[in-house]
C-alpha cells in the first residue's frame, strides 16, 4: 500500500469517527441505526479512488526524463491518477557514435538533459543497437528483456489500473495489450493510454496485430508531429476495439492543456466507477 493510499484511508477513518460521534451524542436511542446512516453518508461523500498508471517512456528517454516531461500531465490528473515510471533495461549508444548518427535521435533530449542514461525498448537494427520507427526489418533485439522489465514493475510496484506509453513506449504498450488479450498473466490492468504510438515494422512483431485488441484505449497524437506522424498513430488505433481518439495541434510530446485534460479525465472517470 502506498503512502498516499494510507493517508487517504486515515483521513477517511478520521472523518468517519467524527461523523459517528456527531450521531451518538444527541441520539441515545436507535444508536445502531444512527451509526449505519453515518457510515453510508461517509461512503457516499468519499471521493472516487485514485487510479494508478504505469508510465513507459519513449526512445532515448528514461523514467527520470519522462517524469520531468509529463509534469503538466501529473498536475492535471493529480486528483484522479497517480503516475509511476519505469526505465527500459536497454541502454542506447550516445548520438554521434558510429551506431547512432544524428538521424537516429528518436524522441531526443531537451535542454538541461543528458544522454548519459538514454534507454530504448528494442532496437530495429540489432547490429548497431539503433532504432527507427519506419524501419521495415525481419528481426529486432531487446523486446523480451523489455517485456520482462514491465512484468517485474507490475509485480513489484503494482497493482496498476492502467498503463501509459509515449512514442516507442506507446508501441510497446500496444504489444502488451495484445499479450494481455492473449491471456498472458504477467500483464494485469484495465486500460491503456497511448501517446504518439505506432505499429512496429518488425516482421517478428506481426503477431501482435493479427486480431483487434479489446483493451479500452485512449490514443493521443499531434497534427504536426514530425517524429511519429499522426497517420502512424491513427493506424495503431485501428487495431483496437472502439478506441478513443484525442488529437492536438502540437508535435511530439504529451499534451496536457485544458482541452486535453478534459478528455483524459472523462476517459479515466469510467474506470474510477468500477
Amino acid at each position: 500500500m502506498t503512502q498516499s493510499n494510507k493517508e487517504v484511508m486515515v483521513s477517511r477513518g478520521d472523518a468517519l469517527w467524527h461523523f459517528v460521534r456527531g450521531f451518538r451524542l444527541p441520539c441515545r436511542t436507535g444508536l445502531a441505526g444512527g451509526i449505519l446512516l453515518a457510515i453510508i453518508a461517509v461512503l457516499v461523500m468519499a471521493p472516487p479512488p485514485v487510479l494508478r498508471l504505469l508510465c513507459v517512456h519513449g526512445y532515448r528517454q528514461n523514467e527520470k526524463t519522462f517524469r520531468e516531461r509529463t509534469g503538466s500531465l501529473r498536475k492535471a490528473l493529480k486528483k484522479c491518477a497517480e503516475l509511476l515510471y519505469v526505465s527500459s533495461p536497454l541502454r542506447v549508444p550516445p548520438l554521434g557514435s558510429p551506431a547512432q548518427p544524428p538521424a537516429a535521435a528518436g524522441d531526443g533530449i531537451q535542454a538541461g538533459e543528458t544522454e548519459e542514461n538514454a534507454r530504448g525498448w528494442w532496437f530495429s537494427n540489432p547490429d548497431e543497437d539503433s532504432f527507427d520507427a519506419v524501419d521495415h526489418v525481419e528481426t529486432c533485439k531487446g523486446l523480451e528483456e523489455s517485456l520482462e522489465m514491465i512484468s517485474k514493475a507490475m509485480s513489484e510496484l503494482g497493482p496498476f489500473d492502467g498503463i501509459m506509453g509515449f512514442s516507442q513506449g506507446a508501441a510497446l504498450v500496444s504489444m502488451i495489450c495484445a499479450l494481455k488479450q492473449q491471456g498472458d498473466p504477467r500483464f494485469q490492468f484495465d486500460f491503456a493510454i497511448l501517446v504518439a504510438g505506432f505499429r512496429s515494422r518488425c516482421k517478428l512483431h506481426d503477431c501482435f496485430y493479427k486480431e483487434p485488441v479489446a483493451v479500452p484505449s485512449l490514443h493521443v497524437f499531434g497534427d504536426t508531429d514530425r517524429v511519429i506522424p499522426g497517420k502512424m498513430s491513427q493506424e495503431l488505433s485501428s487495431f483496437f476495439v472502439d478506441p478513443v481518439i484525442l488529437t492536438h495541434l502540437g508535435g511530439h510530446f504529451v499534451p496536457a492543456s485544458a482541452p486535453q485534460k478534459q478528455v483524459y479525465l472523462e476517459f479515466l472517470e469510467k474506470f474510477q466507477k468500477k
